[in-house]
């Protein structure tokens, strides 16, 4: 297959999987080991995951306009935007000072699927786990949250740091955790996206800039405008689902996939 033809498939995987709880990283670093596309630099899946994060942009752009231009005459505006602010800070400290052993260590080729397939099967189990043990919501408005909360949300980010931990899977279940209701939850993760992910990619792209060439450029905007298709549907249906639903579903799929490649990974080294 042709790296466009690549390239619109790990866009259509990326834009899928971003904001369910099944870990977006590891779907496309599998899918990338699978179809034997490693674009200059490895930064081809941080980037397209902003097309998946702008899509949050795209649904919620009444909500970002609405907080931008009452920013200076509102409190709850205000509030608002230092909530996402004081949830970012801790993921962004921690992406700065462990981003060499991130790329290197975890991402490293030998090492980030057996990790990829052990969190995957972990995140599982403590889904399973904390859905059923959660506290009764005290928090119902993702708008109002404490700040308090909010940085522990962000700390609950920081998990996703390691390949196969989902971040909105930490978020939310993180937000449970500590009272959050579910959907507040899910729509606070959403918001919690932008910030987060245009800084990775930020870093990312200027750690990389000189393996980038027009060909690597071409792919990654295909990608990036394929996961942002896909993504714009599935924000659009996710806050809902998980609402009715909960995490659980997940949960069974992240233990059979996890399994799925331990299986792969012992047959291939049989």
């Amino acid at each position: 297959m042709s790296d466009i033809v690549l390239a619109i498939i790990l866009g259509i995987v990326e834009g899928l999987t971003e904001f369910l709880p099944v870990s977006s990283t590891a779907h496309l670093l599998v899918a990338q080991d699978m179809l034997g596309f490693h674009p200059p630099g490895d930064v081809f899946p941080i980037v397209i995951q902003l097309g998946a994060i702008l899509a949050v942009v795209a649904v919620y752009w009444r909500k970002f306009w609405d907080v931008l231009v009452t920013l200076p005459s509102s409190a709850e505006s205000r509030h608002f935007v230092l909530a996402v602010l004081v949830a970012f800070i801790p993921s962004a400290v921690a992406g700065l000072l462990l981003h060499g052993f991130i790329k290197q260590v975890l991402f490293a080729p030998g090492i980030a699927l057996p990790v990829i397939a052990t969190t995957l099967i972990l995140g599982g189990i403590f889904i399973l786990i904390f859905e059923r043990i959660a506290p009764v919501p005290r928090h119902l408005d993702a708008d109002r949250l404490p700040l308090s909360k909010a940085f522990q949300i962000g700390l609950c980010q920081i998990l996703a740091i390691v390949p196969g931990v989902s971040r909105s899977g930490a978020t939310i279940l993180g937000g449970e955790m500590l009272g959050v209701e579910r959907k507040a939850a899910a729509a606070f993760t959403f918001y919690l996206a932008v910030p987060t992910m245009l800084g990775a990619t930020v870093l990312d792209l200027y750690k990389n800039r000189d393996v980038l060439d027009a060909a690597a450029s071409t792919d990654i905007l295909i990608g990036f405008v394929v996961a942002f298709l896909v993504a714009w549907v599935v924000v659009r249906g996710f806050v809902a689902f998980v609402g009715k639903y909960g995490l659980k579903p997940f949960a069974w799929y992240r233990i059979a996939a996890g399994i799925a490649i331990l299986v792969a990974l012992a047959l291939g080294a049989a």
